[in-house]
């Protein structure tokens, strides 16, 4: 079966289910509140985008028609992936699946240094084999690019559709309660991630020692 070619605003939000899922479970399966800022949070992201729920509406029916998200209803409706079982990934392969979708080609020392918030890869061997395993998956979910001249490290796309600019909408005002505290729930989330890639820099810096 062929990989589904996804455009960069899908890419983004199945990107940010796989991340939140390992980074902030506490808040996961994501409303559609919270999946916006997930989406449009300046840390973590290239691009940077600029939309409104609205926007997610489409990419969020489709990733769900072609098996990759599930719709949790609920006094909030929320949505969560199926990648994991799909492609049978581990917690390591969704990590730097994850980081794929959301900043696009990297380098294994990049993927390794950028996955902290999800994963942390106590080693590079551990890195590569499961980047490996994703590279030899029946179809491939990832393959290394030609090394660029003068490059030390080759770095490795992901193979769910090409990256690129997204068209960006225009901003629609938000209120009320519910978008308050769904702010505030991924403040907090990005407060969490910063602390833990902290904890990571701290503890590969205590190693040394």
């Amino acid at each position: 079966m062929d990989l589904p070619a996804l455009d960069p605003l899908e890419q983004r939000v199945l990107g940010c289910l796989l991340e939140k899922e390992l980074s902030t479970p506490d808040v996961y399966p994501l409303s559609m509140n919270t999946l916006l800022h997930a989406c449009i949070q300046s840390s973590n992201r290239d691009p940077v985008m600029q939309l409104a729920e609205v926007d997610l509406q489409a990419p969020v029916a489709r990733l769900v028609a072609l098996g990759l998200a599930e719709p949790w209803p609920g006094r909030v409706p929320k949505v969560a992936h199926l990648a994991k079982p799909r492609w049978n990934l581990s917690v390591q392969e969704g990590a730097l699946l994850a980081e794929l979708l959301l900043r696009g080609p990297q380098t294994p020392g990049e993927l390794r240094v950028n996955t902290r918030r999800m994963y942390p890869f106590p080693d590079m061997a551990e890195l590569e084999a499961c980047l490996q395993s994703l590279m030899e998956a029946e179809p491939p979910l990832a393959e290394r690019l030609p090394r660029a001249p003068g490059a030390r490290e080759a770095r490795i796309r992901h193979g769910l559709g090409e990256a690129g600019q997204t068209p960006q909408a225009a901003p629609r005002p938000e209120g009320g309660r519910t978008d308050r505290l769904a702010a505030l729930e991924q403040e907090v989330a990005e407060l969490r991630e910063a602390l833990a890639d902290l904890r990571a820099a701290f503890e590969a810096f205590r190693a040394q020692f």
